[in-house]
């Protein structure tokens, strides 16, 4: 028999963990992990990612329109953890942590490289419904490691051992 639960924060955990990274208007990059992000529209194909308005990478999606979601492996769990607990707003934490990244090809804002796929995003909406202001971001373009793509380009998602 199921049981009520008083712990309603916290009812559903994404899957997988998700770092959202992005550039403000100076170009100065930042990176946070993310706990609410999922698909949103499948044509056109567009995802959601909800960011706490008083974070220091609200105001450069905001402003800039665009973010990257980057899908992390296990083996990233310490930059995961870091990226989570610090600011921005104190510290650069792409220097802190010697993160490996390049520029967006379709947006302007960086592409983890470390993480086997990163989702380049156009923000075409969002809203304030509570706590997150959830931006919904068009789909621009899939960056995949080769490894996990079959021969018919198809994502191979259970060949990564994602977070």
């Amino acid at each position: 028999m199921k049981k009520l639960t008083s712990n309603t924060v916290l009812c559903m955990q994404p899957v997988p963990k998700t770092i959202v990274s992005c550039r403000d208007q100076n170009g100065r990059n930042n990176a946070l992990v993310v706990g609410f992000a999922a698909n949103a529209s499948l044509d056109p194909v567009m995802v959601m990612v909800g960011i706490v308005p008083s974070r220091f990478s609200h105001h450069m999606v905001k402003e800039t329109g665009c973010f990257v979601i980057n899908l992390p492996k296990k083996s990233f769990q310490k930059e995961y953890a870091y990226l989570g607990s610090k600011s921005g707003r104190d510290e650069d934490k792409f220097a802190a942590l010697d993160l490996k990244w390049e520029d967006g090809k379709y947006v302007n804002a960086p592409i983890l490289t470390d993480c086997p796929v990163s989702i380049e995003c156009s923000v075409v909406d969002s809203m304030l419904p509570g706590t997150h202001e959830l931006f919904v971001g068009k789909v621009e373009a899939v960056h995949v490691d080769e490894e996990y793509l079959d021969g018919n380009g198809n994502i191979l998602w259970d060949k990564m051992d994602l977070m």
